[in-house]
């Protein structure tokens, strides 16, 4: 594992200076090494090194053979080296993000030159696709002028008037843009998504959903998504992330989408050069280091140029999606299965997430004891809806309906009665009160009613970055240990798909999915409760610590 050895060598040396996601990166690949999750084919890792470096020449400013870095090979040996048992590309799905001016179009032109010329699927299909023709082509000139530079490339090419053909193996290559009204037809063996922050839209989710299953049809085809964070929101580039940092935080069931992210770790060190590098790997090399000191200083002037430096050189969306809690930190929240039966006349917080009336619907209560809080979730679901949401979710929901940690609640819409009556059964059978209850303020009114003429305290809570202090909270107390959930798989799914929608002027986040297919709802009622416990702590904290009485 020559080019993986190596620039962990890097790493541990001092050489390389890598970010949060970046040193999960690794660990996510020697973790998978260890268990056997895939393996690593030295021959293809060296083949496709020394291909490139071979017949790859520069093509602005000079124009000699490359001579890839360290974190180049590490790259492009995850890429063609790490392989599944029957010896196919274990990766298919590569995300590059990364400041500017650090190479990302000269080392995707390489990728595509590598797969042209070498791989074995006759009739490939090779695009450069972005939004519009003019960004798609740049990536293409360059492989263009590669090809130029190496008669034994060039001799087994044709350029044709929009693409590049390749007799010897039937082969295209092409820029294509997305606002083409044609939209199938594809069978790629190759896509580079360049500059994909700057997609907007359902147009670029779409098209990138659209090349990925035409290239269902190839043996190992693969799709290398690159670029710079933007500004764009609800993009291509926030979905990806959230996709991202989920799989490299150990919560996404994902084996084939492997994230490489630059990024810098701390935003207040935003002019410092060593924090840097975290964002610009090339730094002193595609970049220099007089240039980006000019660049701060110019930044430093300039609060507008500030934020264009914070999103293009330090590698910060000003409106960022990532993934919340980690796999690791998720299992700190297992324990042995809380009975509620053991505790008994304890006092507690609620709080309720609705959601729409035929989905999942989720209450909570917190029960603090001993400086641990105790989280118990259930969860309401239509009995008819069930069947057909286990298939859509592939969640077992009928296990866990067996678990009894989901209700079957009306039909085809969830009966609110139920989530009252969990609260009464807790009052009434197991004398676990709750001091006062959260809900979201568009939650059904009626249900509200019910359960004020019961008695409840209940309090809305408004769902927005005003939660920042609440979220920021609970993260710390799951990371500390301090968050107990038991056995109850279908609440810790629903942390596992939490991502953070970050605010960068004012670090504020805002509770989001990491796909909209995924569930939160326990997370959100959870929340709810952590909320009304800060806001009417000091009312209730000689019931809420649950101190037995000595």
């Amino acid at each position: 594992m020559k080019y993986l050895d190596e620039y962990q060598k890097e790493v541990d040396e001092g050489r390389a200076n890598l970010g949060r996601w970046m040193n999960l990166n690794l660990e996510y690949i020697r973790n998978g090494l260890d268990n056997q999750d895939f393996f690593y084919d030295p021959k293809k890792a060296d083949f496709s090194i020394n291909f490139i470096e071979r017949f790859c020449h520069h093509v602005e400013g000079q124009t000699d053979l490359i001579k890839l870095t360290p974190w180049e090979k590490y790259l492009i040996a995850c890429m063609y080296g790490l392989v599944d048992e029957k010896g196919y590309r274990q990766f298919r799905e590569i995300m590059l993000v990364m400041a500017r001016k650090q190479g990302k179009s000269l080392i995707a032109s390489c990728l595509e030159i590598k797969t042209v010329y070498t791989e074995k699927e006759p009739g490939m299909q090779v695009y450069n696709l972005a939004p519009k023709l003019e960004q798609a082509s740049i990536i293409f000139r360059v492989v263009q002028n590669m090809i130029e530079r190496v008669p034994s490339l060039l001799k087994r090419s044709k350029k044709r008037r929009t693409d590049i053909y390749f007799p010897f193996n039937n082969a295209i290559l092409k820029p294509i843009a997305f606002s083409s009204k044609k939209s199938d037809g594809f069978n790629p063996q190759m896509t580079i998504f360049d500059e994909f922050a700057a997609w907007e839209g359902e147009s670029g989710l779409r098209m990138y959903d659209v090349m990925l299953s035409a290239g269902g049809a190839r043996k190992e085809p693969i799709f290398f998504a690159c670029s710079t964070a933007n500004y764009i929101d609800d993009g291509l580039y926030d979905e990806l992330m959230a996709r991202a940092t989920q799989v490299l935080m150990g919560t996404s069931d994902e084996k084939k989408f492997l994230p490489f992210i630059y990024m810098i770790d701390d935003e207040k060190k935003w002019d410092d050069i060593q924090e840097l590098k975290k964002a610009m790997p090339n730094l002193g090399v595609s970049v220099s280091y007089d240039f980006i000191e000019e660049e701060i200083r110019k930044a430093k002037s300039s609060h507008a140029y500030k934020m264009e430096f914070l999103t293009k050189y330090c590698n910060i969306k000003q409106n960022s999606v990532t993934a919340f809690l980690s796999a690791s930190e998720i299992n700190r929240t297992k324990c042995d299965k809380l009975r509620l039966e053991d505790f008994e006349r304890c006092f507690a917080v609620g709080g309720i997430d609705l959601s729409q009336t035929s989905d999942l619907t989720a209450a909570s209560i917190i029960i603090k004891r001993g400086g641990i809080d105790y989280v118990f979730s259930q969860f309401f679901l239509p009995s008819e809806r069930i069947k057909i949401m286990e298939e859509r979710d592939k969640i077992p929901y009928r296990r866990f309906v067996e678990l009894g940690y989901l209700t079957p609640s009306g039909q085809n819409y969830v009966d609110y009665h139920d989530v009252c009556n969990w609260f009464e059964m807790l009052r009434k059978k197991y004398r676990i009160y709750c001091c006062v209850i959260g809900y979201d303020r568009y939650s059904s009114q009626y249900l509200v009613d019910e359960m004020q003429k019961k008695g409840y305290l209940m309090d809305d809570v408004i769902q927005g970055t005003n939660l920042t202090p609440i979220v920021n909270e609970f993260g710390g107390l799951v990371r500390d240990g301090k968050v107990m959930t038991g056995t109850n798989g279908l609440l810790q799914s629903h942390f596992a798909s939490v991502a953070l929608k970050k605010t960068t002027n004012d670090n504020r986040v805002r509770p989001d999915k990491v796909d909209k297919k995924k569930h939160i709802d326990g997370f959100v009622s959870v929340i709810d409760a952590y909320t009304v416990r800060q806001k009417h702590y000091e009312k209730y904290k000689w019931r809420l610590e649950n101190k037995e009485k000595g």
